[in-house]
C-alpha cells in the first residue's frame, strides 16, 4: 500500500465536502481565496480547469506535505457562461435562460501532489431542463438554494423537481465528480482509498 499521505480539498463547498466524506476519505478543508474571473474569449471548459488548478496550486503553497484537490464547475448555454448570480435577479434571469433547453455542466478538477506534479481533467455532462413558469422560479428562489450556485440551481436539492434527465456523471454536476477524481489518483498510482 502506498505510504499515507494527507489530503486537502482546496474548497469549502458542502457539496464537495459531502461527497468526498461519503467515500470514508480522511482529508482537510483548506478553501482557496483566488480570482474567479473569467478570461477574455475563454471556453467554459479552459475556464473551470484552469481555475481547478489555481486552487490546488494556491493551497498548496502551504500545505506543500499534502495531495491538495481543487475544482470549479460552471454552466454554459448558447455561448454564455452562467457562473454563481449576482443576487435574486439574475438568478431569475439565469433560470429562465434555462427553462425548456439543455445546458452543460463543466466541472475541472485538479491533484497537485507534494511534488509539485499535478494532473488535471473536464468532465462534461449535459441537463434538460422542463419548462419553467414564473411560479415555478418564484418558488425556487424563495428557497435560497440558487444562492453562489452556477446556473442559480442546485440539482441535488430542490431544483431536482425540474431536471427531466441528464447525461453524465451526477457527483460532476454536483461539483466533484468523484471517479474521475479516483482515476486523476491513478496517475500518482493511488486512489481515494489510500485516504480513508
Amino acid at each position: 500500500m502506498a505510504e499515507r499521505a494527507r489530503l486537502v480539498l482546496a474548497s469549502a463547498s458542502p457539496r464537495r465536502v459531502a461527497l468526498l466524506s461519503a467515500l470514508g476519505t480522511q482529508f482537510d478543508v483548506v478553501p482557496a481565496d483566488i480570482d474567479e474571473t473569467e478570461f477574455p474569449g475563454e471556453s467554459a471548459a479552459a475556464m473551470v480547469q484552469r481555475l481547478a488548478e489555481e486552487k490546488a496550486a494556491h493551497v498548496a503553497v502551504t500545505e506543500s506535505d499534502a495531495f491538495v484537490i481543487g475544482g470549479d464547475t460552471t454552466v454554459y448555454r448558447a455561448g454564455q457562461i452562467l457562473a454563481k448570480p449576482e443576487g435574486d435577479a439574475d438568478a431569475r434571469r439565469m433560470l429562465s435562460f434555462l427553462s425548456g433547453s439543455d445546458h452543460h455542466v463543466f466541472t475541472g478538477i485538479a491533484v497537485m501532489s507534494p511534488s509539485g506534479a499535478m494532473y488535471s481533467s473536464v468532465e462534461t455532462s449535459t441537463v434538460w431542463m422542463r419548462e419553467l413558469s414564473d411560479a415555478d422560479i418564484d418558488w425556487y428562489l424563495g428557497t435560497g438554494e440558487h444562492v453562489g450556485k452556477a446556473g442559480a440551481y442546485a440539482i441535488q436539492g430542490a431544483a431536482s423537481v425540474f431536471v427531466d434527465r441528464i447525461d453524465g456523471d451526477h457527483n460532476a454536476i454536483v461539483g466533484l465528480p468523484v471517479a474521475g477524481l479516483d482515476r486523476l489518483f491513478g496517475r500518482f498510482e493511488r486512489s481515494l482509498r489510500d485516504f480513508s
